[in-house]
């Protein structure tokens, strides 16, 4: 059997399939969906097996529902190659007593919508999965529990061994199970450019079949790649484009270019937080530009580990893109959403880990150094002394989130957490 690595959204998709008759697993591609839905799945019908794929398709235009038989929970993966599926299994799940009848998995592609004529609601559920987190991949110690910190963030107590070249190699690997599993740095560094090449070849053109220029796709993911944790708009991403790689481009053309990149969840914006606020403030709606892995910048950019080393700012840009990531797997495990937070004075705080139930900590990512994580607690401070805790909770922790550094510890002076992320899990 091959190796498996467990995920934390191994306990979210039991929850899911206990509560709904069915679950749509989403993410990018090479995520591990299929892996991840195969660990709890009874019985599989691959779709995509060239040995029965045209029988399959042919099935599923005249009796579909023998395609659905079988063990429960039943995998379908490559759904999308026949959408009818949707409502077959929808309507199937109508006429059975029990949850936890159906998984679907696939392309990160979505099928037209004209093709689906029921949205599922009460029936389906949605699991987003993404590359793995550091503590998921083996690389962080997790000896401090975002989780716990919601309940209790009196004290932290938390040891990283990863260094500069470490963390260096970890951002160009990215989170790709395959790539994790890998002896070779060099052939696990592979992955995420064969992911990167795979995108502007093929995948941007698949997910709505209109063919898009693979050199366009890649100078788009480039200067994304060069605004990564910016508010960049498509105006400024075109001026960026036109004056590294001059070409006549209009911001219609950038818009419809990265609407398909989140289709296939290649671009996974920030939101904007919107607090109470004491004082009369204007906040900035823009979304925060990402990528859902730092891997894919890296390729885009065609940097390797050394450079980064060697360039220490696109460094400090590109580790924001992990710690999004990484704190996304852990708030996805949490019932949270991460935020980003920016007003009309500038003043920013990198993320905002925000809970259903109304609690929040606030997080300034920092590569490392004493006057960089000096500079994040007191950014943290006058954001928290901002908010109206009359109106809303007071945050259950501020954390400066470095990428070098031996212990996690609380400051005397002011009570900020600086954790490292190399000791940070659910």
């Amino acid at each position: 059997m091959k190796e498996y690595k467990k995920r934390i959204a191994d306990q979210i998709l039991a929850d899911k399939l206990e509560a709904m008759g069915a679950v749509l697993i989403e993410g990018p591609k090479y995520c591990g969906k299929t892996t991840l839905a195969s660990q709890q799945a009874k019985s599989i019908l691959y779709m995509a097996d060239p040995d029965t794929k045209n029988q399959n398709l042919a099935m599923a235009q005249t009796n579909i529902k023998r395609l659905l038989q079988g063990e429960t929970p039943r995998l379908i993966d490559e759904w999308q190659l026949a959408p009818q599926f949707w409502d077959a299994v929808r309507n199937e799940v109508d006429k059975r007593s029990d949850d936890g009848q159906f998984l679907l998995t696939g392309s990160a592609v979505p099928p037209k919508q004209d093709e689906i004529f029921h949205s599922g609601t009460g029936r389906m559920s949605w699991l987003k999965l993404r590359t793995m987190s550091l503590w998921e991949s083996g690389d962080s110690t997790g000896d401090v529990s975002l989780g716990a910190l919601f309940r209790k963030a009196d004290s932290v107590d938390g040891v990283s061994s990863i260094n500069i070249e470490q963390l260096a190699f970890l951002t160009c690997r990215g989170g790709w199970p395959k790539a994790t599993l890998k002896k070779s740095k060099k052939a696990a560094l592979i992955q995420a450019k064969e992911y990167y090449e795979a995108v502007y070849r093929y995948d941007i053109s698949r997910v709505d079949d209109i063919e898009r220029d693979p050199e366009l796709t890649k100078r788009l993911m480039r200067s994304y790649s060069r605004n990564q944790g910016t508010q960049a708009s498509a105006g400024t991403i075109l001026a960026d484009i036109r004056a590294n790689e001059s070409d006549d481009l209009s911001e219609n053309t950038i818009y419809a270019y990265i609407k398909a990149l989140k289709k296939i969840f290649v671009i996974e914006d920030s939101l904007a937080w919107n607090p109470n606020l004491r004082s009369k403030t204007a906040i900035r709606t823009s979304d925060t530009r990402y990528f859902t892995d730092p891997s894919i910048a890296t390729a885009a950019l065609g940097l390797g580990p050394e450079d980064l080393i060697n360039d220490l700012n696109t460094f400090g840009l590109l580790f924001e893109t992990l710690c999004i990531r990484d704190l996304r797997v852990y708030a996805d495990a949490l019932g949270g959403t991460v935020y980003h937070y920016r007003d009309k004075s500038n003043l920013e705080c990198d993320a905002v880990v925000h809970l259903e139930n109304g609690s929040y900590g606030l997080i300034e990512i920092k590569l490392g150094g004493d006057n960089l994580i000096r500079e994040g607690a007191e950014n943290l401070q006058v954001l928290a002394n901002k908010l109206d805790t009359s109106k809303m909770k007071k945050p259950a922790f501020l954390m400066v989130l470095t990428g070098v550094g031996d212990y996690a510890y609380k400051r005397p002076e002011d009570g900020v957490l600086v954790v490292p992320i190399g000791c940070l899990k659910d």
